[in-house]
């Protein structure tokens, strides 16, 4: 009964918004409501998830969005975006350019979140493809696969992370082994899915198009890229120097504090402001102006994002992860399977991949005992089933449809699609490296 009530749930939210035209942020509430009465939550309760849902999903990303938007902005309006986008084609020339994205969303995703890796590079896919009139999606959509998934398969991501503790399995052999089974997973869903996108010439959101300069008027390519990856430098040398350093020390505390996603999108920003701000000529208010135009630019965001939130506490209180658990716990599955089965109907009806996987780890880790499976590759079986099938439920897919001004269906079409390749190409490498480690 949960199931079928979630189903016809989405199915509404889908309707209002598409078909009705309502505001999406007052048909993710009314939807909210709705579910909530059908799976028996008292009215207070509902309020109760509601509030719970916004504030936990607008409290972990909306100062990284915040802060990657006004990083996008200061970087497309200086003309940073249009020198690094212009050095990447002199580089690969256009006709790789979506490789050259592919291999940069990997790198750049192993370090970061996956909105902070969006918020920095999906500004320079959309200036490479309005200055070269490429389709954005055709050389965007293998950068995206790539950040899927690091963030879904590969710790130190929050969910993998979480998992693997909780499996006491190995960091680097889990870490080995995802980046072998991410490899053909990107491939598949980002470059070969990738290549038959290019019917969508459709603009991107026109806010993230860098205007047109000359080469004297833009920041050097060196600073160019330095204040781009500012914050995925702090985060890396966090992440590969932290660990080696006395437990609890001022110099660790220093770097695990740099390394923090905000803290390094903050430092950013204010290296921005010098570097592609106040150093080009710009002055104070006019950098001030240009991050308030970016906080409008993204403004309505948060309030989908909100709404996503609120709908997938409601579904959370009303036992929808448990139902799914009981339904496949006594399953002839074999346990990898069983695993991504389990993450994936929670990831589609929840919408949270993090939620998704922590929880079905708690259901499974009894398997680990009695099938003596490998824990590394079920951290991995986990994370692949957690990426399954992105939709209205889910933050990414809004900020891919704004990013990318897509329709309703053409972002289940493309978005959708890809993050279903990414689960599917996830658990065919998890069986497959299992087969060879037998």
């Amino acid at each position: 009964m949960p199931l079928t009530i979630t189903l016809l749930g989405i199915l509404t939210l889908i309707a209002l918004i598409s078909w009705v035209r309502l505001h999406t942020f007052l048909a993710f509430l009314a939807v909210s409501v709705g579910v909530g009465l059908a799976l028996g939550l008292k009215p207070l309760a509902i309020v109760d998830a509601i509030q719970k849902g916004i504030g936990g999903t607008l409290a972990s990303i909306t100062a990284i969005i915040a802060l990657g938007a006004m990083l996008g902005k200061l970087v497309a309006q200086s003309g940073a975006a249009e020198r690094i986008a212009s050095s990447m084609m002199g580089l690969v020339g256009t006709r790789h350019a979506r490789w050259a994205f592919m291999v940069t969303g990997f790198i750049v995703g192993l370090p970061l979140f996956y909105s902070v890796g969006f918020m920095l590079l999906a500004p320079l896919v959309i200036t490479v493809a309005y200055r070269y009139k490429l389709p954005a999606l055709y050389i965007g959509l293998p950068m995206l696969a790539s950040l899927s998934v690091t963030q879904g398969y590969l710790p130190p991501h929050p969910a993998p992370l979480a998992i693997l503790k909780q499996f006491n399995a190995n960091m680097g052999l889990t870490l080995f082994y995802g980046i072998l089974v991410s490899i053909p997973a990107i491939l598949v869903s980002g470059a070969l899915f990738g290549s038959t996108l290019k019917r969508y010439t459709n603009l991107p959101n026109p806010a993230f198009i860098a205007p047109n300069l000359e080469t004297h008027q833009t920041p050097s390519t060196a600073v160019s890229f330095l204040t781009v990856l500012f914050p995925i430098l702090l985060i890396g040398i966090s992440t590969l120097i932290s660990p080696f350093l006395p437990t609890n020390s001022w110099q660790q505390q220093t770097l695990l504090f740099m390394g923090e996603p905000i803290v390094s999108m903050f430092l950013a920003v204010v290296l921005a402001s010098f570097t592609l701000g106040l150093w080009r000529g710009k002055t104070m208010p006019e950098v001030t102006a240009l991050f308030g135009d970016a906080i409008k630019d993204v403004a309505m965001l948060f309030l989908i994002f909100g709404g996503a939130g609120a709908l997938k506490q409601v579904l959370t209180d009303g036992g929808v992860n448990q139902s799914i658990a009981d339904l496949m716990q006594h399953s002839t599955l074999h346990p990898y399977v069983l695993a991504w089965g389990m993450a994936a109907l929670i990831r589609v009806c929840v919408g949270s991949s993090t939620v998704s996987g922590i929880t079905t780890a708690g259901f499974v880790t009894p398997l680990l005992a009695t099938s003596g499976v490998e824990p590394n590759l079920m951290v991995l079986s986990i994370g692949a089933g957690s990426m399954m099938f992105s939709h209205v439920n889910d933050t990414g897919f809004w900020l891919f449809r704004e990013y990318f001004q897509l329709s309703m269906a053409d972002t289940l079409k493309t978005w959708s699609i890809m993050e279903t390749l990414v689960s599917v190409s996830g658990l065919a490498g998890v069986m497959t490296l299992n087969w060879v480690l037998q």
